[in-house]
């Protein structure tokens, strides 16, 4: 009798084993669905627990997969940027080869953009899922040549867009890159020392840039953007006439065809004010360079003194 109760605790006590790595995962599963995100946490804690000296290739995967659960839990479910980002940085030094790993270095670059303004940090996380040539690449790419872009550094974001159009010269970011491109180095010729040759160059090789970009991608929605932009170009070099007929082609199909002609009609109203400064100043240039001796006046003209058409001027 004794030996029959015996077996029968040995039995009842293999039946309720402790639930598993495994067991966890569906729990938490389970209460993400139906709503109960700290019950989730817990579950992918105790997940992580059971699979503490496992050292094996498939404890390592469910690991990756709790901690991507959980960074998800507080980013997605909770909205708590601080856990959400610390989870996720514990599941890149963690599980660093991992496709967790890669999706968690996406969208801490995001949450480190937008909540901490953390733009270098944001473009060490992008570099980083880059460098493991993910399917999304062109995107990534493109993420850090706008941070670039974001962070003032003009000639590492034109550097980026560049390097984009060339490395993923088939991808849907390339009219995307070239606008970004040409942007950036507009900006350098704005940042410049005025009349150097650098903002002349600057503003060549950004006017090449948005040619390019119409010319490869004449259906882009950038399209009509860029050729106004172009003829912001010309008119920031004086030529106003260049710059109207520029901005006359972008009229055609640009979205907001109001802001061309605002565009025009100051370009005008400059052409207008120059002609009429010209014509003041070449009308004072030639009296102040009337030489000595030459007639002020209908008396000194026929022969008079300067004394004598001073009185008749007073008459």
């Amino acid at each position: 009798m004794r030996r029959l109760t015996l077996l029968l605790a040995l039995s009842l006590a293999t039946g309720c084993s402790r639930p598993s790595a495994t067991d966890h995962m569906q729990r938490a599963r389970d209460a993400i669905f139906e709503k109960r995100p700290d019950e989730a946490l817990v579950e992918y804690r105790k997940a992580l627990d059971a699979l503490r000296i496992d050292d094996s290739a498939q404890a390592q995967v469910i690991k990756a997969r709790a901690l991507k659960g959980a960074a998800d839990v507080y980013w997605l479910e909770m909205r708590k940027v601080k856990e959400a980002v610390s989870v996720y940085k514990e599941l890149i030094v963690q599980c660093p080869e991992s496709p967790e790993a890669l999706e968690a270095r996406v969208v801490l670059a995001e949450l480190l953009r937008v909540y901490f303004r953390d733009l270098r940090g944001a473009i060490d996380q992008l570099t980083a899922a880059l460098a493991r040539n993910p399917p999304q690449g062109a995107e990534l790419h493109y993420q850090v040549a706008k941070l670039y872009f974001e962070l003032q550094d003009y000639q590492q974001c034109a550097l980026e867009s560049r390097k984009l159009a060339e490395r993923f010269a088939t991808s849907a970011f390339v009219d995307d890159s070239l606008f970004l491109q040409a942007q950036a180095l507009h900006m350098q010729a704005v940042q410049s020392q005025p009349g150097t040759p650098e903002v002349q160059r600057y503003r060549q090789e950004a006017s090449r840039t948005y040619a390019d970009l119409i010319a490869r991608f004449p259906d882009s929605e950038l399209s009509p953007h860029a050729t106004f932009e172009m003829g912001k170009l010309k008119a920031e070099a004086g030529d106003n006439e260049k710059a109207i007929e520029t901005w006359v082609q972008a009229l055609k199909n640009h979205p907001e065809p109001a802001m061309v002609q605002d565009s025009i009609a100051r370009a005008r109203r400059r052409i207008a004010a120059t002609a009429t400064e010209v014509s003041h100043t070449s009308a004072f240039d030639h009296k102040s360079r009337a030489p000595a001796g030459t007639p002020r006046s209908s008396v000194e003209a026929v022969g008079g003194s300067a004394e004598e058409a001073a009185r008749d001027h007073g008459d």
